[in-house]
């Protein structure tokens, strides 16, 4: 059987987990590890790179909250969606503060469970692939940026127009067999 998406349950009462694990595996999903605290947690989505982490909040060593902070901003999970017995407003604000994607009030029924985490995983691959579309047009906006800085040096020093710069520039990275990127890297190095 396909699986619906790679899972990791963490929770410090083993029974808990296991509980979660059944119902996860019941419902098609592959649950890649486990995990007692913040720190395992972490170090379990380094590892496996799941589409979804489910993490329980108060926990020994290092809370969800805060391991749930460090995988969101080192992108070590799809999503992460909290599951615990606090449902207190506090702990509901820095949850969606760090950009859970799902809180859960335990005890969980297998009702709500389970198409929490199919939203909660529709939602991470959502988000991860507007980041690495983000990430591209970074990437695109930086080599822009360094091939007109080259283009300029070019025109400066050669006392030519924009469109004469810009025409050697390509002329010399296919002549070279290398990237306007790495013909504008060399061209600004030598300026400096």
């Amino acid at each position: 059987m396909l699986s619906k998406g790679r899972i990791i349950v963490v929770d410090d009462e083993s029974l808990v987990r296991m509980d979660f694990v059944e119902m996860l595996e019941e419902a098609g999903f592959e649950v890649v590890a486990q995990a007692a605290d913040g720190i395992a947690a972490i170090e379990a989505c380094k590892k496996h790179l799941p589409d979804v982490v489910l993490l329980d909040i108060e926990m020994p060593l290092l809370d969800g909250i805060s391991a749930g902070k460090k995988i969101s901003q080192d992108g070590l999970a799809g999503c992460v969606v909290f599951l615990t017995a606090y449902s207190s407003e506090k702990h509901l604000k820095k949850a969606s503060e760090i950009g859970a994607c799902g809180y859960l009030v335990k005890p969980l029924d297998e009702k709500s469970f389970i198409p929490t985490v199919k939203i909660a995983m529709s939602k991470g691959k959502t988000l991860m692939s507007l980041q690495k579309r983000i990430d591209k047009l970074e990437t695109d906006l930086q080599n822009r940026k360094l091939i007109e800085r080259a283009k300029g040096i070019l025109m400066k020093k050669s006392s030519i127009d924009e469109e004469a710069a810009y025409s050697m520039m390509r002329t010399l990275s296919m002549q070279r067999r290398i990237s306007m990127k790495e013909l504008a890297e060399m061209i600004v190095l030598s300026d400096d």
